[in-house]
């Protein structure tokens, strides 16, 4: 498997069609984004061209490839307003394996490699997250790179009929 990632610079119509089925995948939206009800999780979402611009004024965005097939997306903001600790020169991180086939494949290590150094090359110092608490195999694989829980948002988001927290971890360069 061949990994390897390009930065996002401008949308297509085959991009915004791949982001908006995996935005409203039912087995990846609940860990992607907050929802606050069951009715908000279950809502469709639908991404434009003008979102994505939007978004590239604000955030560092790569996308992920095996081979030449698009498989995820990542990316960090620096500083912004959601950061639980607001230490100047953060990154705040994202990312999605959109792609189920490729998901607990060990991409999540490889991704989050070449983020941290696109991070460092941008002469930030500091990176944080946030995973919501059910999903376990995410938690694990933050505390394998260095992660380090900082704290929770109680009550952030619904899944499976009740509400969970939003866990926030933190690791230097």
């Amino acid at each position: 498997m061949n990994i390897h990632f390009v930065e996002l610079i401008e949308s297509t119509p085959a991009l915004l069609e791949t982001l908006n089925r995996w935005g409203n995948d039912p087995a990846l939206k609940p860990l992607a984004q907050p929802n606050e009800s069951k009715e908000v999780l279950e809502e469709q979402n639908i991404l434009t061209e003008e979102d994505i611009i939007y978004r590239l004024g604000y955030q560092h965005v790569f996308l992920m490839y095996s081979d030449a097939q698009l498989i995820g997306e990542m990316g960090y903001m620096v500083d912004p307003e959601h950061l639980m600790k607001k230490v100047p020169a953060t990154a705040w991180l994202s990312i999605t394996i959109g792609e189920p086939e490729f998901r607990g494949k060990g991409i999540g290590s490889i991704a989050f490699s070449y983020l941290e150094e696109q991070i460092k090359e941008h002469g930030l110092k500091r990176m944080e997250l946030g995973v919501f608490e059910f999903n376990t195999p995410a938690i694990k694989l933050y505390e394998k790179l260095g992660y380090k829980e900082i704290g929770r948002i109680e009550h952030f988001t619904y899944f499976e009929g009740k509400m969970w927290a939003d866990i926030r971890m933190e690791k230097y360069v």
